[in-house]
């Protein structure tokens, strides 16, 4: 279960990201209220990363982790600077979080392989 979240917030977080680091017209005028174009290449730049991270198990509770950094900053914009409503900041916040809380299925080991030893 925990997989498709992560796959579902990797989609929106890479598409996300995607729009902003193309000059997505709402996002251009948007980040200039924010502080400017370099916060808008910044913020696209980790959806990128934090999305694709989503991705590589190893990676997975570190980017999910920032993404919930990045989702509290954003939170905090739409409220404070631009009036928005913060509740899709807010349920990607939460996704987030659940992530970093969910547990992978455990491994099988196939049959007849005995387990490791340890030294």
């Amino acid at each position: 279960m925990s997989w498709v979240l992560r796959v579902a917030l990797a989609v929106v977080f890479v598409a996300a990201g995607a729009g902003k680091l193309a000059g997505d017209a709402a996002a251009v005028s948007m980040f200039e209220e924010l502080g400017g174009q370099w916060l808008r290449f910044f913020v696209g730049a980790c959806e990128v990363a934090g999305g694709v991270g989503l991705l590589v198990p190893k990676l997975h509770r570190a980017a999910a982790a920032g993404l919930a950094l990045l989702m509290v900053g954003a939170t905090i914009a739409n409220v404070a600077v631009l009036g928005f409503s913060p509740v899709v900041t807010m349920a990607l916040l939460l996704a987030a979080v659940a992530v970093l809380w969910l547990r992978p299925a455990p491994r099988v080991r196939p049959a007849g392989r005995p387990a490791a030893r340890a030294a």
